[in-house]
């Protein structure tokens, strides 16, 4: 298994990144505690420099597995599926602005609440046709590039669109591009999945990615979730990606990131 954490290169309201702030430190310090990777939430590509975070990242023999853009939602109310077609049109061109630097890193794109939620005035179906509509164009983008995107079900406290695997399954279905697939998250999962053993069967090879956070949204052992249970299903479907941290920075975010190794290492140490 390679295990990597959320590192957001700017500073972020979304509370669920334990680290932000000063990047190179940062990225020394997950590398020391036993890290693979560092999955890089970045706003706006076109603040950062490429090069500076690429010579960073491999100074420490990090890998990128994935570049998260909830930023551009939470920060800038960016969504596929706003009521506003420039709105609409912005967030699908964020999107492609990250494509190049997916393809250095060799990252996933993942779309969290860049997706949007359904707004007052606005039906479910209508919603879904423009998050069809934005997926596809993106996915058009990012293919010649050899970048996928992953799509994550997030809970229905969160979002109104795509709350389970099964919805977003069939949301790849509809988009019907090869290189569409999901993010799935343990924490959105114990909300939303009768079992979620059973759903990461279920999801199998379109799991692109994969976040890790307790039932209650701490740190992986923090909670009542059963992480060797989960690490062993993901061995058994033969997921290869990597498994990142996204939580809490609770107690402190270098406490929480040296106790959720520790503790997936330990259990995947028990996974036959």
């Amino acid at each position: 298994m390679k295990f990597s954490i959320v590192l957001s290169t700017h500073a972020a309201q979304f509370q669920a990144v334990a680290f932000k702030g000063d990047f190179e430190a940062n990225v020394a310090k997950i590398a020391g505690w036993g890290y693979d990777g560092v999955e890089l939430a970045i706003r706006d590509p076109n603040l950062v420099d490429a090069g500076a975070l690429e010579r960073v990242v491999r100074a420490h023999h990090l890998a990128v597995p994935a570049i998260g853009t909830g930023q551009a939602w939470g920060e800038e109310g960016l969504s596929f599926t706003d009521p506003d077609p420039a709105i609409r049109s912005a967030a699908i061109q964020r999107v492609k602005d990250h494509v190049p630097l997916a393809a250095r890193f060799g990252a996933v794109i993942i779309i969290g609440l860049l997706r949007g939620i359904v707004k007052p005035g606005v039906d479910h179906e209508q919603a879904m046709g423009w998050l069809v509509g934005a997926l596809q164009e993106c996915c058009q983008a990012a293919e010649p590039a050899g970048v996928k995107l992953a799509l994550e079900p997030i809970n229905r406290y969160e979002t109104t669109l795509i709350n389970n695997v099964e919805q977003g399954l069939d949301l790849v279905g509809r988009v019907g591009a090869s290189n569409m697939g999901l993010l799935l998250d343990t924490f959105h999962m114990n909300i939303e999945e009768p079992s979620i053993e059973e759903s990461i069967r279920r999801a199998g090879d379109r799991i692109f990615h994969f976040h890790v956070a307790d039932s209650n949204r701490w740190y992986p052992g923090a909670g009542h979730l059963d992480f060797r249970s989960l690490l062993s299903v993901l061995q058994d479907i033969g997921y290869d990606g990597f498994v990142s941290g996204e939580f809490m920075p609770l107690p402190d975010a270098d406490t929480a990131a040296q106790r959720a190794i520790d503790h997936l290492r330990r259990v995947t140490r028990q996974v036959r």
